[in-house]
């Protein structure tokens, strides 16, 4: 069942809320997701109003959770000007600052990328629903096709070996951090870390203010770790909060999705 729906704050636009469905992150819960109209021509304005208001992109779809009980995924971003690593982040960034070679560039399909994702996801995500669907189709449709907007991939060299990607997109407050697979053979280089901190780098370069990370959720492992970046800013539905390093990220006055 799908509902039709117009959230405060989006003027015109038409939304889709989905029925319940399983949780992708949080075991045993039950997750809605709100789409915007898939017939809306989508560019980088609209990507970055609703990137500002909690949403991201998948593929040619924009999208944000709408959960009834829980407000478990919270939309975060991060102030580069006033970025201070912490320790961790400062010794994963010498780990390979100092041999790993950036490259950047648009968005395209290439088998090295390809053979790497499914690496990546075999290891890392074995059993869950993107590792067992990921085809060429899905990779393209997820990552690759275009959607009315810039989107780059910083690739991670090592001594001539592919050791990761980072597909993001490129928007007039910043950047969007859309999804990173590095070898799942270098785990000891916090590659992941690595990434973003180089991200934080090309937006700093850029002179824009924000480095959005997707959802944080502090019952997820896999998604608790954006919190480790500092200050942090959450979007509690109708406003960003900033966090500071000493600070727990409880957010006042936020309220359920539509």
């Amino acid at each position: 069942m799908i509902r039709h729906l117009r959230p405060n704050g989006t003027g015109s636009l038409s939304f889709y809320l989905t029925a319940a469905h399983p949780c992708a992150y949080l075991q045993d819960q039950q997750a809605r997701t709100l789409f915007l109209d898939p017939a809306t021509p989508l560019g980088e304005g609209l990507y970055q109003t609703l990137l500002a208001r909690g949403f991201r992109r998948s593929g040619c779809y924009l999208y944000r959770p709408a959960c009834r009980n829980c407000q478990g995924c919270i939309s975060v971003r991060l102030p580069v000007a006033d970025f201070m690593p912490n320790r961790s982040q400062r010794r994963a960034w010498q780990r390979n600052a100092t041999d790993m070679a950036i490259a950047i560039g648009p968005a395209r399909f290439d088998p090295a990328h390809f053979a790497l994702y499914q690496r990546y996801l075999a290891a890392r995500h074995a059993g869950g629903e993107m590792a067992e669907n990921a085809t060429e189709t899905s990779y393209r449709r997820f990552l690759i096709e275009p959607w009315g907007g810039t989107t780059c991939l910083i690739e991670l060299w090592l001594g001539g070996h592919l050791a990761g990607v980072a597909v993001t997109d490129i928007v007039q407050q910043g950047l969007s951090a859309v999804y990173t697979f590095f070898d799942p053979n270098l785990a000891a280089r916090s590659l992941g870390t690595f990434a973003i901190l180089t991200q934080i780098q090309i937006t700093q370069r850029l002179k824009r203010p924000f480095l959005y990370l997707g959802y944080w959720i502090a019952d997820s492992p896999k998604m608790a770790y954006k919190a480790h970046f500092r200050p942090l800013e959450a979007w509690d539905g109708q406003h960003w909060q900033r966090f500071m390093s000493h600070q727990p990220i409880t957010l006042t006055g936020a309220g359920p999705c539509p």
